[in-house]
């Protein structure tokens, strides 16, 4: 069904660029033609609301866009709901996934994030997740919010295939006794003479600081990615790359 965007939609959907309004509706916004083409592939039940110019509208399956509700709107409009510096066409309202309260399984490596703040970085992660098949990322309280516009963008259309949840790190390590936690750190030993055999849990810390102490403390293991120039670190979303592709054989 088309409809018409009045004003309140317009500051509803402005609303969203803040995690406490996110956090309340249970919602938060996708834009851009490649990822709302992908979320009705994919996920089109989870679609609350479509936001479209016309020429979107007349360049898509006009089947598949019946049962969704749908707002024409012209680039005016969208330069005004857009949180983009560059509007891409469509934006989409999209429900929050449901997220269990323990990992889809026990059987693989599951990332553990301590006091990520970058929300690039942390939609880098996600994707990279998606692509090695990790379906479990665990999050300190304090890493930055997922459905951050940025981490949005940054996860392309990985976000909603991955089970993210936030938790107390001290409390969920305590209740993973007998599984090996891998600690990614500046001194630790090579990850290219490390042999993982899942379940395995890998740690990433805070971009600047690295791990905090109390999360430290439950590693079994450091591990590293070996240097052999002279940069300081890595981006957190690379070495969890790097890392990942070492320890998944």
């Amino acid at each position: 069904m088309k409809n018409l965007i009045t004003k309140s939609d317009v500051k509803y959907i402005q609303s969203l660029a803040h995690k406490k309004f996110r956090e309340e509706e249970g919602v938060f916004v996708i834009e851009g033609v490649k990822m709302v083409g992908e979320l009705i592939d994919e996920f089109p039940d989870s679609i609350v609301h479509l936001y479209a110019t016309q020429n979107w509208v007349d360049e898509n399956r006009q089947q598949e866009l019946a049962s969704i509700p749908l707002s024409i709107i012209d680039e005016i409009i969208l330069s005004k709901i857009s949180q983009l510096k560059s509007p891409n066409q469509v934006l989409a309202v999209v429900k929050m996934p449901i997220q269990p309260s323990h990992e889809k399984t026990s059987s693989e490596i599951i990332l553990v994030l301590d006091q990520i703040q970058d929300p690039g970085n942390l939609g880098t992660i996600i994707r990279t997740c998606d692509w090695f098949g990790i379906q479990n990322i665990i999050c300190s309280l304090d890493t930055v919010d997922a459905y951050n516009y940025k981490t949005v963008q940054s996860a392309k259309g990985s976000l909603l295939r991955i089970n993210i949840q936030y938790v107390d790190l001290k409390v969920y390590l305590s209740s993973k006794k007998g599984v090996p936690v891998y600690a990614a750190a500046l001194e630790g030993t090579s990850i290219h003479k490390i042999d993982v055999q899942p379940p395995a849990i890998l740690v990433i810390g805070n971009e600047a600081n690295g791990i905090s102490t109390d999360v430290m403390a439950f590693a079994t293991q450091k591990v590293t990615i070996p240097k052999f120039g002279r940069a300081e670190s890595l981006n957190a979303g690379i070495a969890t790359a790097i890392i990942l592709s070492n320890l998944i054989k």
